[in-house]
Formats: C-alpha cells, structure tokens, sequence
C-alpha cells in the first residue's frame, strides 16, 4: 500500500487527535494505515494503529487515490465536511466547494475549471498538489458517498442509485462501491439485512428522503431558530413546530425540505423531483445551517469557553472535544457533560453564521429588505413570490421568482422607493444577463467588489451577502446598527478588532445575538430587528 505524506498536515498533532478518538477532527483530515490499507476518520473505535504504520491525508479522494478504502465500523465519509474549504480562500478551496455542489457532473472539468477562471491543467496540478486527487477523483469520492448513502437509507433500486449519485453508467457504479468500502453494493445493502439502518426511513414514494446530518458540537440552536422562523417568506418557506420548511430550485428542477434540529445532527427531509439533486440539495442545506463549521476553534478564538490547541490545529490540551461523555453513531458523535455556557461577554457557544440555499435569491432578498424591518422584507418579498414564483405541488407551493422574472416584472410588483425598485430591477437583470454571477467558487474580494458596483448596494449589502453566500468567516458587519448596538453592549470596540481574525463574521452573529437579547427579542417569532446601508 503506497505510503503517502502531505506535508501541510502535522503529523504529531494529527497522531494525537487519532490517539484520543478526537471527533472535532472528523473530516478534517483522514487517517491512511498502511497494514490495513483502510482509511479512518480520527474518532474511529478500532485500537489506534503504530505511528509507522500511518499517513494523514487530507481529503477522502486522496486516501482512495492512493489504494486505500474506507473503514465499514468509523464510515469516515458520513464525518462533517471539513471547515478549511470556508476558511480558504485559494483555488482548492473554491474547487472543492463547486465539486461538493455537484458541478462536475453537470459540466465536467472543463466546467469547473471555466467557472473558477483556469485551465483544466492548471486546475488539475493544483488540487493534486493541494489535496492529493485531481478533480475527478475528488468528485469519485463525493459519488462513493452518495452512493452509500442512497444504498444503506433507502429502497432504491441500484441502477437508481447509480444515476442519481452522478455515475455514467451501473458499471462504473459497482466498481467505484467496490474499490472504496471493499464490497459490492447490493452486499452492502444486504449486510444491514432487509431493514435501512435504524435512523433511515424508506421513502414511501419516489424522492423523498429523511436523512441525519451531522454537526460538530456545540451549535447554537436558538440561535440558528430564530434567525430561519424570522425570516421566513409565506408562500416559500414555514416555520412551524420546530420545523423549517422551503420550496427550492436545484440544478435539475426543484426540491422541499423540512429541516430540524436534534441533539447531534440535523433531521432533514428532502423530495427530490430528479434524484440526481441529492448532492447538491444536501450540500446547499449544511451550507444554510453552517453544519461543517469547526466551533470549538471558532470559540476558542473568541475567548469563549476553555479549548485551548492541540499543536495549532485546535482541540483541548487533553485531546478531548469540548468534555463531557462520548457517544458514538453511524453518523457523527456528540458529547454531553458540563460545559461553559457563556465567555465574559456573554457569548454563547457554538454560533453559527447563516449561508444561504441560492445566490441570487439571497441578493434580491437582501436588497428588498434594505433599511426596513425583518417583518417588512418578509411582506414585500411574499408579495413578489405570490406575483412571479413559479407554483409547484407541495406543502410549500412556490419558488422564489428567477432572475429573469424579476428583471422583466419587478417594477409591476414591488413596492417602495422607486430607487430601490430600479435597484432591485437592475441587479436582477445583472444576473439575468451574466454580468453578475454569483456561485461559492468566486473570491470574496471579488465578489465584494461586482456587488459594490450595483446602484443601490452599499458596504452593509455588499458585505452581507458576501459572507453568506460565500461562507466567508471573516467579515465584520461593522455598519450594522444591531451590531454596533451588540458591541456596546459586550464592551466591544469594533475598531480593534484585529486579533479575533479569522473569525469576524462569527463575532458579527454574536454581537447581533447580544443586541436581539437585550431587547428581549430572540424568540421563534419574526421580530423587527433593521439593518441599514
């Protein structure tokens, strides 16, 4: 088995996290043994292999690369996504944020490499040298899970199957199950015996799917609550009884999700119209919820709590996450016990920040609700819904109007200052037109700068919708009224701020949970929070 070695991963402080069954590092970094020749994720049960023996890689795609294939007791695919691809900002990063969207299988790697402004070759060297696959590869390995995915939680049939994960053909199926988890997929589905697994349910008609999606502990659910049931829009979207509800498009027609939070992962119930939108759908969702994000780090960084590293990469000294009991699952691992609730300023932990389902529609979202409430935006926008989304069967009947449809009929049904109306209008025709592209491929600076050159998008917008769309951890809304009114509160001076970077965006959302509190306003219910330009 080929010993591989990536000398951006520290070896010291990777062997440790595997030694103490670290789950904060699942999908962060993925342990290659070379006796075995499996790969594991760091909180694997199985007794920890010699140091000798090991390698420490970076992405799935590289282990399997490599020869290895996945552990069937620690199922290392089913780990969080790894933070770093929010983090970073350099071309693997946005690559394997594009990859996780599924554009490979849409557009090949011609597409991906045309998207992120580079030549297939150029692209191909440097996610090589990066994470060790090429894109190909890296998109092999987000089919195996996929696959395994779809086989172990559902009836499907597996020619099904192999479509609906991205593969060309059933034979290129079979044989990618085979060479990843070591058995065939209809074994694989058989060794479970005729029943999914115990937190599976078979879908009673075609597209529908409940899934579990893991998080890194702690999360703020209070937190993640109000913000979705504040800004829900009738018509496309429901809050109730704990569950968030949408209508959306993906890449091959649309999609319903009903999401709720559980203690260690995510109840997500997905209908699909086409299969093939899985990936995409379940992407985009941990995208909205923040799901891979890496909290104890983050809190550690903000003062909040006690983590200190684990040789930099972040962690307890004592190689544990966050204290407390663990309790292994198919899917991810939590942990209870005492914890500290609060830092001195108040902070809760494990915030976090709101990514969005679609890029333009969180633009337009965004613009609408320029210097009026929560609720207002909410009543303007359901009003456009109801004028120009497309109604769809379902629960939650429409989708938030296209670009184009906006460009053409916006003026016809918003309301308000006229130069805002124009404004929306002309960003909508933007997009519509391709001058403006928003996807989580681009640079924040970039990105920052196209929107900045809109009529009618100031620093708030241009900033807000950067960090949201783009997952971007480091972006201070310091012109936001119910920040500035958070850091005064907390003793904040937003002007030094520099030794929290790289996490400004996380002390945005905290600063915006402090003023919410003080005025007693964190609840389920909508409330009239403003942001201003």
């Amino acid at each position: 088995m080929e010993r591989v070695t990536i000398t951006a991963l520290d070896f010291e402080g990777c062997y440790r996290a595997v030694s103490t069954r670290d789950s904060r590092f699942d999908g962060q970094f993925f342990t290659a043994v070379r006796t075995t020749g499996i790969y594991c994720r760091p909180s694997c049960p199985a007794i920890t292999p010699k140091r000798v023996n090991v390698s420490f890689l970076p992405t799935a795609a590289a282990a399997q690369q490599a020869g290895y294939r996945a552990c069937r007791r620690c199922l290392p695919d089913a780990a969080p996504g790894s933070p770093l691809w929010n983090v970073r900002a350099d071309l693997a990063a946005r690559a394997m944020r594009l990859i996780g969207d599924g554009m490979i299988e849409r557009g090949g790697v011609p597409g991906l490499a045309a998207t992120l402004g580079y030549s297939q070759r150029q692209l191909t060297r440097v996610l090589t040298t990066e994470l060790g696959a090429g894109p190909l590869a890296l998109a092999r390995a987000h089919r195996a899970h996929t696959s395994r995915l779809l086989i172990q939680t559902t009836e499907m049939p597996m020619s099904d199957i192999a479509f609906a994960a991205g593969f060309a053909s059933i034979r290129q199926f079979n044989d990618t199950v085979r060479e990843v988890f070591a058995v065939s997929p209809t074994t694989m589905r058989t060794e479970l015996g005729r029943s999914p697994r115990a937190d599976a349910v078979a879908p009673a008609t075609p597209g529908l799917l409940t899934l579990r999606l893991p998080y890194r502990e702690p999360l703020d659910t209070r937190w993640l609550t109000w913000f979705l049931s504040a800004h829900t829009v009738p018509g496309m979207e429901v809050w109730e009884d704990g569950v968030y509800s949408r209508s959306l498009r993906t890449p091959h027609g649309h999609a319903t999700i009903r999401l709720s939070f559980q203690p260690g992962h995510v109840r997500a119930e997905l209908a699909l119209r086409d299969m093939r939108d899985l990936a995409p759908t379940v992407a985009r969702v941990r995208h909205l919820l923040d799901l891979d994000a890496d909290p104890l780090g983050i809190d550690e960084a903000l003062d909040i709590g006690s983590t200190p590293g684990i040789d930099g990469m972040g962690g307890r000294a004592d190689g544990r996450a966050g204290g407390g009991t663990e309790h292994q699952s198919d899917c991810s691992t939590t942990y209870s016990g005492a914890s500290r609730v609060t830092d001195g300023h108040g902070f809760t932990p494990g915030i976090r920040v709101p990514g969005c389902l679609d890029g333009p529609e969180l633009l337009l979202r965004t613009m609408i609700g320029q210097q009026i409430s929560v609720r207002a935006a909410g009543t303007h926008t359901a009003r456009l819904v109801d004028a120009l989304g497309e109604q769809i069967e379902g629960p939650v009947p429409r989708l938030f109007p296209t670009a184009e449809a906006v460009a053409e009929h916006g003026a016809e049904v918003l309301t308000g200052p006229a130069r805002r109306v124009a404004a929306i209008v002309s960003a909508a025709r933007a997009i519509a037109d391709g001058e403006l592209v928003l996807h989580s491929g681009r640079t924040a600076d970039d990105l920052r700068s196209d929107l900045l050159a809109l009529d009618g998008v100031g620093p708030w917008t241009a900033d807000y919708v950067t960090m949201r769309s783009l997952a971007d951890p480091d972006i201070l809304l310091d012109t936001d009224l119910v920040v500035r009114q958070g850091a005064a509160l907390a003793g904040i001076d937003l002007g030094d701020t520099a030794r929290w970077a790289p996490w400004r965006s996380y002390l945005s959302m905290h600063l915006w949970k402090t003023a919410l509190e003080d005025r007693g306003a964190l609840e389920p219910s909508p409330q009239e929070a403003k942001h201003h330009d």
